[in-house]
């Protein structure tokens, strides 16, 4: 409980302090629960663009937030569920497309794909 760390990528572009108090506290720094939702979320994004170019739509913007739920289960703990929160501004497409499409983006991520073992629920909203 009194270990640091620190998380790095290997293009440099991020380094970040952690231990248990950024993950389960109040100090600042990172946690391997927040990264995940960082790289859900970013890939999610680029999914839900790509499927959306292919269906004939340019998007304006996608902005996508991850909520990466850490709970208790038995002795340890798991990623028990993934609440993906994005809002587009699409031109010239209806709420029913925009969700159909969110929703084969949300099956054709691979971060979505290799945290299969978590719920993962989608809200999507068009601007």
């Amino acid at each position: 409980m009194d270990g640091r760390g620190r998380m790095a990528v290997q293009s440099e572009a991020f380094e970040c302090p952690f231990g248990f108090g950024t993950r389960f506290g109040e100090e600042k720094g990172t946690n391997p629960e927040e990264l995940i939702g960082a790289a859900h979320a970013g890939c999610f994004s680029m999914a839900f663009s790509a499927v959306l170019g292919k269906a004939g739509f340019a998007p304006k913007k996608i902005q996508t937030r991850a909520k990466v739920h850490l709970e208790k289960v038995g002795e340890g703990f798991a990623i028990t569920k993934i609440d993906l929160s994005t809002e587009g501004e699409i031109p010239e497409i209806d709420e029913a497309t925009f969700r159909q499409h969110a929703e084969e983006a949300k099956a054709s991520c691979p971060v979505s794909k290799a945290l299969a073992g978590a719920e993962v629920a989608l809200e999507a909203k068009l601007l």
